[in-house]
């Protein structure tokens, strides 16, 4: 089987992880120090395919103007959804973009090369409409789960509260053309279609295969998936650019040009993830598990650990950042506290008790300095936050908050 045009499914906001979504789309969010959509562009090139379509529609232009036409000498071609109507529905918008199979992945899951290629293989082996990644994960509560026999996809059923034995729905799909006649006959509720609904129906038909894989996943649906994430790449040792620190935890001064300021009484704890231009003061103390996007500068006797801080994210001197995702432009005053999680974290009108999470900051907060923050704060975008004050659960963006 030559390889299948592949389909990245990225029209959607992210309404779980507001307020970050509120300037670009979730597939744009921080996978360490890059979008999360990147690594999935990287995955799917590693693995040999060379026709890839963008499905974009809530802020696609962030999209587009990020990766060009082009990506790593891979031309991309773009699809909008005008109106978000459905992972099928969105599919559909690429029809006649394809012609024979396709594989198609979500722009908000990380997923590597081997995976990809385990399941277009496996596809080109059978005669089946559809094959599928599977993975075994200890729990598959909030996600998609699989009922796996002899091979074949039984049921799939996403978030499975039952005690049955399920294997996680990685969102790797080889799918025939067939895919599209099912998608237009599914009713997902509220006007919508659902990709997994039209799998669904072919697999009523017996007609779903499953590939067991053991490759690197993780989903980004809460603010909390971004540390997780970031995580999940630091371990696995996917996270390409920036700088690594020594066994010492020191940056010595063999880098060269292009790496980033790190006094040299700073202490960097493995795994961290530093871009060249960021700038690290003396006794700060960063990792683990931290990345720290392009331009940050983290003050003197800082510490920051199990956090991703964007692009511009000013962390101040004597502070203590733990758990913590920061949008873009983000200024941390001296001597704040995050303390870190867990906390209970307010997302639409669900309360997600002791979720790991310090704090979420969107673009453009700032605070004073002396600033407390409870576990499980989340801060809109271009709110303030005065000198000394403690604040806790969700605080509205523009707000400004004094002592």
């Amino acid at each position: 089987m030559s390889p299948p045009s592949a389909v990245v499914l990225a029209a959607g906001e992210g309404t779980r992880l507001r307020p970050l979504t509120t300037h670009r789309p979730k597939p744009m969010l921080p996978g360490a120090m890059k979008p999360i959509l990147e690594h999935v562009l990287d995955a799917l090139v590693d693995a040999g395919l060379t026709d890839i379509t963008l499905v974009v529609g809530y802020g696609r232009n962030r999209v587009q103007t990020h990766f060009g036409p082009r990506y790593r000498d891979v031309p991309l071609r773009y699809v909008t959804q005008e109106t978000q109507l459905g992972t099928g529905h969105a599919l559909l918008q690429v029809q006649s973009a394809v012609d024979g199979p396709c594989l198609v992945v979500y722009g908000d899951q990380l997923v590597d090369a081997e995976s990809i290629d385990a399941v277009v293989t496996a596809h080109g082996e059978s005669a089946e409409p559809a094959t599928l990644a599977a993975l075994d994960r200890e729990n598959v509560a909030e996600y998609g789960g699989l009922i796996v026999e002899d091979g074949r996809v039984r049921e799939i059923v996403e978030r499975p509260r039952d005690d049955r034995h399920y294997l996680l729905n990685a969102g790797i799909y080889v799918l025939e053309p067939r895919v599209f006649d099912a998608v237009r006959v599914v009713d997902s509720g509220h006007g919508e279609q659902s990709l997994v609904d039209a799998i669904d129906r072919l697999i009523d038909e017996g007609a779903v295969r499953a590939v067991r894989t053991d490759g690197l996943w993780a989903d980004a649906t809460y603010p909390w998936d971004l540390l997780a994430i970031t995580t999940a790449l630091l371990n696995d040792g996917r996270v390409a650019d920036g700088v690594a620190p020594s066994e010492t935890g020191g940056i010595d001064s063999s880098d060269g040009p292009g790496s980033p300021t790190i006094h040299e009484t700073a202490v960097l704890r493995q795994p961290v993830a530093v871009d060249p231009d960021c700038e690290i003061g003396p006794g700060a103390v960063v990792g683990p598990f931290v990345a720290l996007g392009e331009n940050v500068t983290v003050g003197a006797n800082a510490v920051v650990e199990r956090s991703v801080l964007d692009r511009d994210t000013r962390v101040g001197a004597n502070t203590v950042v733990r758990d913590t995702v920061t949008g873009v432009g983000v200024e941390i005053g001296s001597g704040s506290t995050i303390p870190g999680g867990p906390g209970d974290v307010r997302v639409g009108e669900q309360v997600h008790v002791d979720a790991p999470l310090g704090a979420l900051l969107a673009d453009r907060v700032t605070d004073g300095g002396g600033v407390t923050y409870a576990p499980g704060t989340v801060v809109g975008a271009g709110a303030h936050l005065a000198t000394g004050t403690t604040v806790d659960g969700t605080i509205e963006a523009a707000t400004e908050v004094r002592s």
